[in-house]
């Protein structure tokens, strides 16, 4: 009896998704680098992820108007929100990560909070209706099949289980400190190692 054999499938040994990698000094280098960012999906193909601690110097108001939304009178502090940048790649498109999840048209679930980069989110948020707790990043962070597990070997990154304070509350300039501090790890300890062979 003949069989075909089946095309191996591309796994993951461990799943990175909703959890936050932080570069390690020395390790990650470029724009990458001292970075904290959130793994919205990995999979055998590869893995996207979202800078959480780089804001740029565009308010969400800025934001909005660059895409011709008006902002209604109830936006409130939102307006005044740093947009992020969220990776090297494809650094004109918006991804906005919320909480609740809400029904918008291109959304993917993660938990109790959303990656959106569908306009619908943003008209919401110029209409004062917006998802209470959102991050708005433009570009994205990814890694083709493999390049994360790889990196992961070589001790660029240390994963951490993300959580909606981190993501939303804590201060941007704090999210790297706090990531590291759920591990214990004091961010000066891994200063003092870098370079040494």
């Amino acid at each position: 009896m003949s069989t075909t054999p089946k095309r191996p499938q591309p796994h993951v040994s461990v799943d990175l998704s909703r959890q936050l990698l932080v570069a390690m000094p020395g390790r990650v280098t470029g724009e990458l680098a001292n970075t904290v960012i959130y793994v919205c999906e990995h999979t055998g193909d590869g893995a996207l992820g979202l800078v959480i601690n780089r804001p740029t110097d565009i308010t969400v108001a800025d934001l909005l108007k660059r895409i011709d939304l008006d902002l209604s009178l109830d936006t409130g502090d939102v307006q005044d929100a740093l947009v992020f940048f969220g990776g090297p790649v494809q650094t004109d498109r918006g991804f906005v990560l919320h909480a609740p999840v809400g029904g918008y048209s291109s959304s993917i679930k993660l938990g109790d909070v959303a990656l959106t980069t569908s306009r619908d989110v943003l008209q919401d948020v110029a209409n004062g209706k917006g998802p209470a707790k959102l991050l708005i990043t433009l570009g994205y962070a990814g890694w083709g099949a493999g390049q994360l597990e790889s990196e992961m070997s070589q001790n660029a990154w240390i994963n951490v289980d993300a959580s909606s304070d981190i993501l939303f509350e804590t201060p941007a300039e704090n999210r790297y400190q706090v990531a590291l501090g759920k591990l214990g790890i004091d961010p000066i300890m891994l200063a003092g190692e870098a370079g040494h062979a």
